[in-house]
């Protein structure tokens, strides 16, 4: 059982109060807003193998001219309305506490198998976390150390050599972004690769240590690949299961980075699709 008690679903976002809302917004001090989120789109961004590209469908257009005149459209007035098909985990998105399993159990201990094909997951899924909002804080490895090597791990001395740089600090309620350069280098061409720089457990822990809520970064799974130690999904495994920590994937921040922002106020609202293990997602950050 977790701090939160036998039945909590929510995990890190019961640390978000609103005090912790009022320090993010206090975090936002120019009101220039930066856009975290990929473009949803069928080539040209990260595609994981096993999940199927996203499908922009046509449901109206001009070609179905006079289709509205029973509901008093005039000619030429109609409307443009599409049906998109894709996965939770597609482009930017959010990890649902339910998104991994480990020994069995999910966050809180809930049984791993508490979901069916029809109704998803019966618990922590991303229908229970609701949105985050919170003081985000860059910690841009690769200014502090350069690029970095495909599978680097990233480790807690990293991230304190961050922070020392910046001269920002990590508070309880707060959400950490780790700028990995991964992103910034993927060449659409050559599509996703499998060795990519990220989180190691130490790392994670480390994160986890400072209670905050959630970890972003701009890579395909936070954590680096291949899996620090071994093993699947060991950060995963570490911050969604053993902790409630929130994951934010593919992030877009070379903006934030190049402007040196380091600390800002952070929006991020997954879609709440009942049973759902994530969910795609275009967070905020106004600095």
């Amino acid at each position: 059982m977790t701090r939160w008690g036998a039945d909590d679903e929510r995990g890190a976002l019961n640390l978000q109060t609103p005090g912790t809302v009022l320090d993010g917004v206090g975090a936002a001090r120019s009101g220039r807003v930066y856009s975290l989120g990929l473009p949803v789109q069928r080539s040209g961004v990260p595609h994981v193998a096993h999940r199927p590209t996203p499908q922009r469908l046509t449901l109206t257009s001009d070609s179905d001219a006079g289709m509205f005149a029973a509901f008093g459209a005039a000619p030429g007035t109609g409307s443009h309305e599409d049906v998109v098909v894709l996965p939770t985990h597609e482009a930017t998105h959010m990890d649902a506490l339910g998104h991994v399993y480990a020994g069995d159990v999910l966050y809180n201990g809930f049984p791993h198998d508490a979901a069916s094909t029809y109704d998803g997951l019966q618990r922590c899924g991303i229908d229970k976390s609701g949105p985050i909002v919170a003081r985000g804080v860059l910690l841009d490895v690769v200014a502090a150390l350069g690029e970095l090597a495909p599978g680097y791990v990233i480790t807690p001395a990293d991230l304190a050599v961050c922070l020392e740089r910046q001269q920002v600090s990590l508070s309880p309620g707060s959400v950490a972004v780790v700028r990995t350069g991964w992103l910034e280098r993927f060449d659409p061409v050559a599509g996703l690769t499998y060795e990519q720089p990220g989180l190691g457990v130490e790392a994670a822990r480390f994160l986890g240590d400072h209670d905050v809520i959630a970890v972003g970064a701009d890579n395909t799974a936070v954590e680096a690949m291949p899996f620090d130690g071994g093993g699947f999904m060991p950060v995963h495994v570490e911050l969604l299961v053993r902790r409630g920590i929130y994951l934010l994937e593919h992030l877009v921040v070379e903006q934030l980075a190049r402007d040196q922002v380091h600390e800002f106020l952070l929006v991020c609202a997954p879609l709440p699709i009942t049973g759902a293990s994530g969910s795609p997602v275009c967070p905020v950050a106004i600095a």
